[in-house]
């Protein structure tokens, strides 16, 4: 019924800048909170940032002042501004949703995108 498709990932050098996109699709009413996490090579999958339908934003001290989140209602896009990036960053990002779906209940269900590789790397 929704999908979440990644896209923007890609190699970088330490210091550089990305910024991955999500587009959320299907039978949807409403997006409430969106948000990105990450999980690197043999290692757990971790909150990065969350973005509220309002605008509220709420990041992982590990990128804090380095990410910043924000989304475009319209477009049920949301974005993951990655600067001064670290080699430490390296992990397939993935995006999710709380989506209201048409005809559902009035409450949210989480949808997870399959993720987008981000590496840093010289």
């Amino acid at each position: 019924q929704v999908q979440l498709v990644e896209s923007g990932g890609g190699l970088v050098q330490p210091g550089g800048s990305l910024r991955p996109s999500c587009a959320a699709s299907g039978t949807i009413f409403s997006i409430n909170d969106m948000g990105w996490s990450r999980q690197a090579p043999g290692k757990g999958r971790e909150l990065v940032a969350v973005i509220t339908s309002g605008g509220s934003t709420n990041y992982a001290d590990s990128v804090k002042g380095r990410f910043t989140i924000s989304r475009e209602n319209a477009k049920k896009t949301v974005y993951l501004q990655m600067n001064s990036l670290k080699p430490e960053d390296t992990a397939v990002y993935y995006c999710n949703a709380d989506v209201v779906l048409l005809g559902g209940p009035r409450y949210g269900m989480d949808y997870w995108g399959k993720g987008t590789l981000v590496t840093v790397s010289s």
